[in-house]
């Protein structure tokens, strides 16, 4: 299938008569036609098809279907329905009232093309320029970025449903590929056990029964996978993903132990970077946040303008597995906004992201002002008041000492390195410490020991605590929290928080489309002047004020 680019042309005469009557107030699809006139050209996804076959579907207008198709949650069948039989769609894409459309199957296709040219940052991409031309968008500003987590397309599974269709999965691309062989090499129980999907409502709930059951599943996936990589097994069946998978969930999950299969402790395992979860969505890692919250799949980043009159647009969308932490996504957020010109002067994220590292780097390499709580220090005088924490010594840069609150100096000062960064760790003498009479508000220990890091950190570190206590820094941070209200518009319009697709890059333009169909959504609301939604309070919290007046009233 070959793609020959079409000249964005004129909507047809008859599609603009019939829907400006049908519609005289417009639409969304209306309205964006007209305000921002062709967002995609046939000529930008050029490298998406070949030079010679049967001319394919206009690029550009599929783009926009799939925009659409997440502003109203469709499916693939109604999207392509829309495109046959709505008015609008016909107009916003510039068709024939008569036109045909295409069948479902063609946005999945196209889907599978972008992913493959790593194209899907152009479909966001697009829709800001247009934003840009109009007036609605440019650089500087304000900006805030946030994450939520993404559940994985496929269900959920406990370890022993994790085992049990790693093992069926695998035995299904075998049948598939080798059915002869695999029909001599099969144990008479495995179509007891492996048939149908493993079901946890079907496995027994005694401990030491599911345990056996783990023990048996361990055994009959090292059999095949002892058969699958024999001299007599056919050509190929190694390398099949099903297979490899198999192979790696048994090296993280079993060992042998006198000769017999049995599973890995919990610490036993891998990290869950690479802890595997799901045979059917290989590329999904478990996620936790706080140490209570835990999900399989992935987690998204979005970054959108606040503060001006313009409307919010999504300015940055980044979807990583699930055990990337926010803090690691700093530099890659900011190198996109550069890439698109949109760097803002002031960039406002919560304390995951926030590190004294990123806030000079953000300063020095994108003149930006990464605003943020930075987190205390973990030492209990930090948390202790008429303690000293690291705040009340005094630092020579230049001679490497440090002066304590007791007037004493210190007797070493070392760069060690820790973490994939150098720290700074001083301690004072022994004899010095000992008998100081502050000695109880300092330390606990024979001697005070502390840790810093270089003095451009140092300072950023303990000016921007100092700074966060203040009121007018909480002014200033208080319009970060707008960006809890896109993570609810992306989840209720969109379905953000799961993933429609398995493998992180569907996931990943799935999430693009999501961020370009807010943008959508935004524009229009910002065309027809659709106020924004008010900060929402609950009933019993609006009588707050009440309450402490009756309060106040009853001590007075």
């Amino acid at each position: 299938m070959s793609m020959r680019p079409q000249a964005a042309g004129e909507i047809p005469a008859e599609t603009v008569r019939v829907a400006r009557a049908a519609f005289p107030r417009g639409t969304l699809a209306i309205r964006v036609r007209d305000e921002l006139g062709t967002m995609f050209r046939d000529e930008e996804f050029a490298d998406l098809f070949p030079a010679r076959g049967r001319p394919a579907w206009s690029p550009g207008r599929l783009v926009l279907v799939l925009v659409l198709q997440f502003v109203e949650g469709l499916t693939d069948r109604q999207a392509a329905e829309a495109v046959r039989a709505r008015i609008d769609y016909k107009y916003a894409l510039g068709l024939e009232l008569t036109d045909p459309g295409f069948d479902f199957s063609v946005l999945s296709e196209f889907r599978d093309r972008l992913i493959e040219a790593d194209a899907e940052r152009r479909v966001l991409d697009a829709i800001l320029a247009a934003a840009r031309a109009r007036g609605l968008l440019a650089e500087g500003g304000k900006a805030r970025t946030d994450s939520t987590h993404v559940l994985t397309a496929a269900r959920e599974l406990v370890w022993l449903e994790a085992v049990t269709e790693s093992v069926r999965s695998a035995l299904n691309a075998l049948a598939l590929i080798a059915p002869e062989w695999l029909a001599q090499v099969a144990e008479p129980d495995w179509f007891k056990h492996y048939a149908t999907r493993a079901d946890d409502a079907r496995f027994p709930k005694p401990r030491t029964k599911r345990a056996e059951i783990g023990r048996r599943v361990g055994a009959d996936g090292m059999r095949l996978l002892k058969a699958v990589t024999s001299p007599d097994a056919p050509a190929g069946l190694r390398t099949l993903p099903q297979v490899e998978y198999l192979r790696q969930m048994w090296v993280q999950q079993f060992h042998m132990v006198d000769g017999q299969v049995r599973r890995r402790a919990p610490k036993d395992g891998p990290p869950g970077v690479k802890r595997l979860v799901n045979p059917y969505d290989t590329e999904a890692r478990t996620g936790v946040k706080r140490d209570v919250c835990c999900w399989d799949g992935y987690k998204v980043h979005l970054t959108e303008t606040c503060g001006s009159a313009a409307p919010n647009l999504i300015t940055h969308v980044a979807t990583t597995d699930a055990t990337v932490g926010d803090v690691d996504m700093v530099p890659a957020v900011h190198a996109g906004l550069a890439r698109r010109r949109l760097l803002p002067d002031e960039h406002l994220v919560d304390a995951g992201y926030v590190s004294a590292g990123h806030v000079v780097a953000a300063r020095r390499e994108h003149h930006i002002d990464l605003v943020g709580p930075l987190r205390l220090g973990r030492s209990w005088q930090g948390r202790t008041d008429g303690s000293f924490s690291i705040g009340a010594f005094t630092i020579d840069w230049d001679h490497h000492k440090v002066t304590c609150p007791g007037g004493k100096t210190s007797t070493r000062w070392a760069r060690e390195p820790a973490g994939g960064r150098t720290e700074i760790r001083v301690q004072f003498a022994k004899t010095d410490c000992g008998p100081c009479p502050l000695k109880s508000s300092c330390t606990r220990g024979p001697r005070r020991k502390l840790t810093f890091q270089d003095q451009d950190l140092h300072e950023v570190l303990h000016q921007g605590r100092a700074e966060q206590t203040t009121d007018e820094w909480k002014a200033r941070y208080r319009l970060r929290a707008g960006v809890e209200g896109t993570m609810s518009q992306g989840i209720g319009r969109c379905g953000l928080r799961r993933s429609r697709y398995h493998g992180l890059a569907k996931t990943s333009l799935q999430h693009q489309l999501t961020g370009a169909a807010i943008n959508l959504v935004r524009i229009d609301a910002y065309l027809t002047d659709t106020p924004r939604a008010r900060t929402r309070t609950s009933h019993f919290a609006a009588l707050r004020p009440t309450a402490q007046a009756i309060d106040w009233a009853r001590r007075n």
